[in-house]
Formats: C-alpha cells, sequence, structure tokens
C-alpha cells in the first residue's frame, strides 16, 4: 500500500459522503450522481496508477449523461436548448484541446481525458465544463510546480492529468451552487 492507495480511499470517502449530502433528496439524480462519482473515483485510482482512463469506463459516462437528460434525473442540464449549449461545449472544447496539443507530439493529452470532458459536458453543462477544466488545470499547475520546487518530479516528467481533471468535476459537481 503506497500514498495513492491511502489518497483514493480517503477521497473516495469525501466524495461518496458529499454525494449523498448534496443529493440524497433526490433518489434519481443520487443514483446517477452516485454511478457518475463511482467512476470517477475508479477513473482516479486508474489514472493513478496506470496512467490511463480507460473506454470501458469513460464511454459509457457519455451514455449515461444522455440517459440523464433523456429521463430528467440530471441535476445540472434540464432544457433542450442547455443539451444543446452542453453538446457544443462537449465537442468543441476536447476537440480544441486535442488540437492545441498536436504540437506537442503525441500523448501531450491523453485521449481519455477527452473522453472525460465529453460526459463531464454532456451532464453537468457548459458552464460547469469549463469550470472543471480550469480548476483542474490551476490544481495541476499548483501540485507540478511544488513537486518540481522540491525536487520530487523534473520538467520532463509525466505527470497524468486525468486526477487533476477529475478533482475538478468533483468540485464542480458537489462543491458549486446548483444552476
Amino acid at each position: 500500500m503506497d500514498w495513492r492507495t491511502v489518497l483514493v480511499v480517503l477521497a473516495g470517502g469525501a466524495v461518496f459522503y458529499a454525494t449523498e449530502a448534496r443529493f440524497g433528496g433526490d433518489p434519481a439524480e443520487l443514483v446517477v450522481i452516485g454511478v457518475y462519482v463511482l467512476a470517477l473515483v475508479l477513473l482516479f485510482a486508474t489514472d493513478l496508477d496506470q496512467r490511463l482512463l480507460p473506454d470501458i469506463i469513460t464511454l459509457p459516462l457519455i451514455g449515461l449523461a444522455l440517459v440523464a437528460f433523456a429521463t430528467g434525473s440530471g441535476p445540472f442540464v434540464h432544457a433542450p436548448d442547455e443539451l444543446a449549449w452542453a453538446a457544443a461545449a462537449a465537442i468543441l472544447i476536447p476537440l480544441g484541446l486535442f488540437l492545441l496539443a498536436i504540437p506537442f507530439g503525441a500523448g501531450a493529452i491523453g485521449q481519455g481525458d477527452l473522453k472525460l470532458l465529453v460526459s463531464v459536458g454532456l451532464l453537468a453543462g457548459a458552464t460547469n465544463l469549463i469550470y472543471a477544466l480550469v480548476s483542474g488545470a490551476l490544481l495541476a499547475g499548483v501540485i507540478v510546480l511544488g513537486l518540481v520546487v522540491t525536487r520530487r518530479i523534473t520538467l520532463k516528467s509525466f505527470v497524468p492529468y486525468g486526477p487533476f481533471l477529475i478533482a475538478g468535476t468533483l468540485w464542480v459537481i458537489l462543491a458549486l451552487p446548483p444552476p
């Protein structure tokens, strides 16, 4: 057992408590967000350990977001126009990040990160997708800077972005006021 195991267990416990506290009043929302959060915790652990966000988890989350909208059980995107904005952001933002990463070579941004962003956009909405992305990037910057300054990593070290993106997503889903 190393620091990653401890981090995943503590983070998992905290987010499951926060999920029930925020969405416990509506069983349909609790199921949707509970499944989504469970998948995010699993992705968090997988990316920390294997540097991978597998399609077997990321792709069904896109379907979950669409089913949540279709059944009215999603807590963030309610109206068709909100879904249109969410879908546009869920397509254009990952596509833009992919295009921006091309000059930096293969691996500059993971395909799993991009697929996860699609589900975040569809489930949480366009604005929350941006909040999750920016907060994840800021958290990554602070942590990576701290690790570089303390010489735990170098500027050439690989640091998976998925855990930071997941942290930003969890913050948006569990801590921000509802729209």
